[in-house]
């Protein structure tokens, strides 16, 4: 049976450009969004004829701020979408939100075009914080915002939230987390907030004017885990939380290994290339180059490498210990060595996988660079 893949759709549009966040992104500015969106379908027709004899299983339209997108491109981008791929095996359709970008309609259409997952970028319930991090809702608008979703039937509703971020306290983590829990989402996603080149954060971070406490960042994660998991959800990933039936099975795909295909500028694709590596390549991240490229050549192709099966393996290595049903043993290389972790009770050995404790989950990624 031929094996599914995932799809991918980058919408690098925001309203105003938030200081901590590394992603492709820009203000809407003079972009063309239907020009934009027949680009997206164009690039999807091109690379259509390789993966014809293969199930789509989940689509996910990230960004930037995809739920920006009117009424009108986000039917066309669907309608369009539906006549390349077949969605009759898909199990799920995620999409990007942020507060005060859609209104009832908006969010009913989202149902009506077969979305089943609503990821809301909240961040914090906190003024001061929402300040902190340039965005531009109140804890108000993102409750009502919420609501829409819950009345329009979306299926399947993630919260957003950031912890250590400038000003915030385990107070206010705290209080956070009781707002979010208010609201009865299905799901949580909890970040630690991380400098990254090439935003304004990192900037400041380089200077000194902010500064990263590890400690601190253990207390907030060890109570984000704990008052979730105390309420019923399953910290099923590092950074997630779910109740029954409602993980995100488009990010489990990734951390698995499953193949990709992504469209739009800066979107990355893995997919086999024959039975000895994966060929991953990366879009131009350019919005205007984008469109000229697919106009002219038919994909947006910048760079490109082949992944052979040790480069695959350590990659899980580093996904797959972040998830509680653990790390295959048989992705680790011949002799590595383990028992340490074990015995500091960082980790168990369950059916040959290698499953992290909650005190290894704080060293996740130090433990996975030691075994790769």
């Amino acid at each position: 049976m031929p094996r599914p893949f995932s799809l991918y759709l980058h919408l690098p549009f925001c309203h105003k450009i938030c200081p901590y966040c590394s992603f492709y992104k820009h203000t809407p500015g003079k972009t063309d969004f239907t020009a934009f969106i027949n680009a997206l379908l164009a690039e999807a027709r091109h690379h259509a004829p390789k993966i014809a004899d293969r199930p789509l299983r989940t689509i996910y339209l990230g960004g930037g701020t995809p739920s920006l997108l009117s009424e009108k491109h986000l039917t066309h981008l669907f309608e369009g979408l539906r006549e390349v791929f077949s969605f009759s095996q898909v199990e799920e359709i995620d999409l990007e939100a942020n507060p005060s970008t859609f209104h009832l309609a908006k969010a009913q259409l989202f149902h009506e075009l077969g979305i089943t997952r609503v990821s809301l970028g909240v961040q914090s319930f906190q003024k001061r914080e929402l300040t902190a991090l340039g965005r531009d809702h109140s804890s108000k608008e993102a409750a009502e915002s919420f609501h829409l979703l819950r009345e329009a039937g979306i299926p399947s509703c993630n919260l957003d939230l950031m912890f250590s971020v400038p000003l915030q306290t385990e107070e206010t983590w705290a209080d956070n987390l009781a707002q979010a829990l208010a609201l009865k989402p299905d799901h949580l996603s909890c970040y630690n907030l991380t400098y990254e080149e090439d935003t304004a954060y990192f900037e400041q971070f380089q200077k000194g004017e902010l500064t990263e406490d590890g400690n601190l960042n253990a207390r907030l994660f060890t109570l984000a885990h704990d008052t979730l998991t105390a309420a019923g959800f399953r910290h099923y990933e590092t950074s997630n939380y779910a109740t029954p039936g409602h993980h995100s099975k488009h990010n489990q795909a990734y951390w698995e290994g499953d193949d990709y295909l992504g469209l739009g500028p800066s979107a990355v694709s893995t997919f086999d290339g024959d039975r000895s590596f994966k060929l991953r390549w990366k879009n131009t991240p350019d919005t205007d180059k984008y469109i000229h490229q697919i106009s002219t050549v038919g994909h947006a192709m910048q760079d490109s490498e082949e992944l052979n099966e040790e480069q695959f393996n350590l990659e899980r290595i580093a996904l797959l210990l972040r998830t509680d049903t653990g790390l295959p043993l048989s992705y680790l290389p011949s002799g590595t060595r383990f028992e340490q972790l074990l015995e500091n009770k960082l980790a168990n050995l369950t059916e040959n996988r290698l499953i992290l404790t909650r005190s290894g989950s704080l060293l996740v990624d130090a433990i996975a660079e030691s075994l790769i």
